[in-house]
Order: C-alpha cells, then sequence, then structure tokens
C-alpha cells in the first residue's frame, strides 16, 4: 500500500517536480557547455621549438597521424557541407549566370557549339556559388582543427574573424567583376580588330576562374593573422621583407591578370599591396609585443 501510494503520490505531484528536475538538467547541461567553451578560450597550448616537434613526430609517427585523421574529418565535414551549398546553388545557378554574362552583353551573346556545354556551365556556376556559400563554414572547419595550438587571444580573434573570411572572398570577387572584367573585355574581345564571340564555356571559365583567384588573394590578410598566431611569421619580417613581397606580388598579379597589359597588372597590384599592409597591421595585432613573443 505504501509503494502504491508512493507512486499515486508522484503521479499526482508530477505537474510540480518534473518542471524542476528539468530545470536542473538544463542548469547542468549549461553549466558543462560554458565550463567546456571556457577551457577552449582559455587554456593554454604546449608550446615545442620547431625542431623538437620535427623530431618527435620522426621518433613517434603515429602522434602525427592522430593530427591527421582529425584534419581528415574536418575536411570532410567541409566538403560535405560545400556539396549541400552546391546543391542548393542550383536553384539561382541561371540567375548566377546571367549576371556572370552582363559584362559581355547578356548569355545572347554566347553561343554554344556542343550539347552538354550549357550544363557543364551551369554546374560549374553553381560549385562557385556553394564554395562562396560554404567558406565560412570551410574556415570554421580549419579553425576547430588549428584552435588548440592557438594562444587564446588568437582564438578570439580566429573566431571573430569568420564573417570576415566571406567579406574579403567576397570583396575580391567584387573588384574583379566591376573593375577588372571592364577593363579586360574590350581588350580581349577586339584584339587586333578581330570580333570575338565566345562560348560558353570558355567565357564562364575565364570569369569564375578570375572571381575564384581574385576572392583568393584577398584572403591573404587572414592567411598571414594565421600565420602570426602559430608564430610562423612577425610583423617585423613583413616590414622587413618588403621589397620581397612587392616582388611576389606582382608575379601573382602577372598570373591572375587576364591581359598582357600592364593597366590591368597594376589594378590587381594596388589592392594586393593595401591587403599586404593590412596583413602587417593583423600580424601585429596576433603578437603585440616582442616580449610576448619570447
Amino acid at each position: 500500500m505504501d509503494s502504491k501510494a508512493k507512486s499515486i503520490g508522484r503521479v499526482v505531484t508530477a505537474p510540480l517536480w518534473m518542471p524542476w528536475r528539468a530545470m536542473q538538467g538544463l542548469s547542468r547541461k549549461f553549466s558543462q557547455w560554458y565550463r567546456s567553451i571556457q577551457a577552449f578560450f582559455t587554456k593554454e597550448p604546449e608550446v615545442h621549438p620547431l625542431p623538437d616537434v620535427i623530431q618527435r613526430a620522426a621518433e613517434n609517427p603515429d602522434d602525427l597521424w592522430v593530427h591527421f585523421v582529425a584534419l581528415r574529418r574536418h575536411i570532410f565535414r567541409a566538403v560535405a557541407f560545400w556539396i549541400l551549398a552546391t546543391a542548393a546553388s542550383l536553384a539561382f545557378a541561371s540567375h548566377l549566370m546571367a549576371f556572370l554574362a552582363a559584362p559581355i552583353g547578356g548569355l545572347e551573346h554566347l553561343q554554344a557549339i556542343e550539347v552538354t556545354e550549357p550544363i557543364g556551365v551551369f554546374l560549374r556556376v553553381a560549385l562557385l556559388a556553394g564554395f562562396a556559400i560554404s567558406l565560412p563554414y570551410i574556415y570554421f572547419e580549419l579553425y576547430l582543427f588549428a584552435a588548440p595550438g592557438l594562444r587564446p587571444r588568437a582564438r578570439i580573434y580566429g573566431l571573430l574573424g569568420m564573417p570576415l573570411v566571406l567579406l574579403f572572398f567576397v570583396g575580391g570577387m567584387a573588384f574583379a567583376y566591376y573593375v577588372m572584367l571592364p577593363a579586360a573585355l574590350p581588350f580581349l574581345l577586339n584584339f587586333m580588330g578581330i570580333p570575338t564571340v565566345p562560348r560558353p564555356a570558355s567565357y564562364i571559365r575565364f570569369v569564375t576562374g578570375l572571381l575564384f583567384w581574385v576572392g583568393i588573394a584577398f584572403e591573404f590578410p587572414l592567411v598571414i593573422f594565421l600565420l602570426a598566431s602559430i608564430g610562423w611569421v612577425n610583423a617585423e619580417q613583413l616590414v622587413r621583407y618588403w621589397r620581397v613581397a612587392i616582388v611576389i606580388i606582382a608575379i601573382l598579379a602577372a598570373v591572375i591578370t587576364p591581359t598582357v597589359d600592364p593597366i590591368n597588372m597594376l589594378l590587381v597590384m594596388g589592392p594586393m599591396i593595401v591587403l599586404y599592409l593590412l596583413s602587417v597591421f593583423l600580424a601585429r595585432l596576433a603578437h603585440p609585443n616582442r616580449a610576448e613573443r619570447k
């Protein structure tokens, strides 16, 4: 009888004690999440000289294999998200194709000579759009892989820099579309007075390749910040070797520039030099002073 009375009492009083139990469980969960997040942003990494790290990796390859397995897991999730973003981009890829063809006068100014050519162009545009959409998540996965080796301040800055990844990439593509293409297309389409009717495959490959590589080039400051965070470069080195950097920027501008004239090359070099100066500032932000680096 006592057990039945207790059972009936628990059923009757359930509306009173069940919400309290649920709140206690949620409180414990939030407390665990808070402690794990706090430990993630406050835990100092183990710092070892690079020769010691190489020696330990040579003596214990299994320790290095653990990091490769973790990197594979992060890359797999990033690629899976890219595939999903590409599938979602198929819904508006036709509008993007019309947008990309606007500098040449529209899709009606392109002429396909193969049956499957429009489909290949459509998928290429969807891939680029999916990459742009998934870029913050790809950065986040790489950030999760590198975060255990970063200092607490660098982890915070790295997380805050996630929106900048998309901003810089889209900014680079916008620069290529609105500045470089209007300057390059008239030169390319009327070279030596010969009119050109481009194919969709060649034109979209040219435009998407230009947008992609200029967008990647605009990510240079964030890459420098990451390298400075792990101690591979610093602001003093960037300032000391600025002449070498200018030569490298000129070479990259010559490779990225679609034409051979110096005007378009200077159009690419100008923003890249500004990005290099921004990289010096971000490297200084990653390690404010020499004493702390030591």
